[in-house]
């Protein structure tokens, strides 16, 4: 007994080891963790549970039958985040780089790796996270290994809408790999040690004759501010596994499950008396619409997804009275708070995670309407502005809006509006609900009168005074109060807590074809 408790503990150092203590140096000199290290982050203390220690490679070919170690480059198992069960694989860099094979990936006898572990996730109904750091399909195993991928991109699209599926790229994540996080919820990246491309620099500058640096070309910069493939990126392992946790905090652990109510000490009460002076008498002077969400979220915690990409657009968690909510918010700082291409798209897939894991939805509107110009119509903006149209009108989770300044023409419909099933619409006393500006209608409606600048002036005035407030619209009941600004957290609130309990339903259908 004591020599197979002897083989036993040898075998799991020589897994616990990854690579090898060389290969371990190595990724601490590039100020990166090890697998097991970042799961010790990841997760909370003494609550990991492995599966699959001892799995090693199938192939024979290479010289590779000299090359197995324990876990076959990638750790997996599930454990617990402040409480909360959450399945997990983290890739083992220091084991042949990561490299995905058939074991590492297929599910074989349903017993092994990656596969194993999102099969149990979706089983069990809970997330699951995979921390990326991986050179890429093992060639040694070829068609295999492609096998392998393909195993597990067919389990990210089933999983998707049933369980939460957060990556963390925490090195390299190349060619076909790249496509199992896309197809997650939600992508955290390491600034300046991960990157994500289909095709790496060589290959850009062999094909395209372009000089790149795999940073510039899928470094975290990249996908968090131009490609919007990440949601937020952070200065080392420590700091992004850590956000992660915070994070998690914030969604269910499945699709018929609440997310987390944490105990709270402000007040629900609580009154704001600055932003009864947020909106400026100028109706063309901006405001941070970004003051509005931190003053009304339960002790000021706004955590903020895509930050910069399409920065006329803010989305993100907040919590009242305990709860979670999804917000989205136009920003007045960049572009006016216009709709374009980048940040309907932004938004809309926001509202489809919400809705698709019943966080209710917050909407602050000030929008002049949609971006014009020819970039934004070739580029196809009335189809990427009809997906958050789409996204709003599919959503059957409590919707609350409110409306601070403007809120014109379409962009005043896609916002949330009473017409797209909005439960509570409410507008402060500076809305502006109309077809468009007063400035523009005057010259449309008062043609005759272009060239007379004191009747355009009495025109404009008299616009303004019927469609620069918020009571027409509440007169025909598709704004259901004005509410003055101070009071906007005790409201909203209010309205989350008598929609708790609502029931709506889709007709029945396999699925929408929202355009893509």
């Amino acid at each position: 007994m004591e020599n197979i408790l002897q083989q036993l503990e040898k075998r799991r150092e020589e897994a616990r080891l990854g690579g090898g203590k060389k290969r371990v140096e190595a990724q601490h000199e590039k100020g990166k963790l090890t697998a097991r290290e970042r799961l010790e982050v990841l997760l909370d203390r003494n609550s990991f549970e492995e599966f699959d220690m001892f799995v090693t490679h199938n192939c024979t070919d290479f010289g590779m039958e000299t090359q197995k170690i324990p876990g076959d480059g990638v750790i997996t198992g599930w454990g617990t985040i402040n409480g909360r069960l959450v399945y997990v694989f983290s890739q083992d860099f220091t084991v042949l780089g990561g490299s995905l094979s058939e074991s590492h990936a297929k599910k074989i006898c349903n017993a092994k790796k990656i596969c194993k572990i999102m099969d149990m996730a979706v089983q069990n109904r809970a997330p699951v996270i995979g921390l990326n750091d991986s050179g890429g399909a093992r060639i040694q195993e070829g068609v295999a290994s492609l096998a392998g991928y393909a195993e597990v991109f067919k389990r990210n699209t089933l999983a998707s809408g049933v369980v939460p599926q957060i990556s963390v790229i925490m090195g390299p994540c190349a060619g076909g790999a790249v496509y199992s996080p896309a197809m997650t919820d939600f992508i955290f990246m390491v600034k300046n040690s991960s990157y994500m491309f289909v095709t790496g620099p060589d290959v850009v500058k062999a094909v395209t004759n372009e000089v790149v640096t795999a940073e510039e070309l899928g470094g975290a910069k990249t996908h968090t501010s131009k490609s919007s493939v990440a949601d937020a990126a952070y200065d080392n392992d420590i700091i992004v596994l850590k956000q992660v946790r915070r994070f998690f905090d914030f969604i269910p652990l499945n699709n018929t499950d609440k997310s987390p109510t944490l105990e709270v000490f402000d007040s629900i009460n609580r009154s704001e008396m600055s932003l009864d002076t947020l909106v400026p008498e100028n109706p063309n002077t901006p405001y941070d619409m970004k003051e509005l969400i931190i003053k009304i979220a339960d002790e000021n915690d706004f955590f903020e997804i895509q930050k910069e990409f399409a920065k006329n657009i803010l989305v993100g968690f907040i919590r009242l009275n305990g709860s979670t909510v999804g917000v989205v918010a136009n920003q007045p700082m960049v572009l006016a708070g216009c709709l374009d291409i980048d940040s309907s798209r932004k938004a809309a897939r926001f509202v489809r995670f919400c809705d698709a894991f019943e966080i209710p939805i917050l909407t602050f509107v000030d929008v002049p309407g949609f971006l014009p110009g020819t970039s934004q119509e070739y580029g196809g903006v009335i189809k990427h502005g009809a997906k958050l149209l789409f996204a709003y009108a599919e959503a059957t989770v409590p919707k609350v809006t409110v409306i601070t300044r403007k809120a014109y023409g379409g962009a005043y419909d896609v916002m949330a509006s009473k017409h797209l099933r909005g439960d509570f619409n409410y507008a402060w006393p500076t809305a502006e609900i109309a077809v468009m500006g007063a400035k523009g209608a005057v010259e449309i409606i008062h043609r005759a009168d272009l060239g007379d600048s004191g009747k355009l002036e009495n025109h404009r005035k008299v616009y303004e005074e019927r469609f620069a407030n918020p009571f027409v619209a509440a007169e025909k009941g598709f704004i259901d109060e004005v509410i003055m600004p101070r009071n906007t957290r005790r409201r909203i609130a209010r309205a989350f807590a008598s929609l708790r309990n609502k029931k709506l339903s889709n007709p029945l259908k396999k699925h929408d074809n929202i355009p893509l």
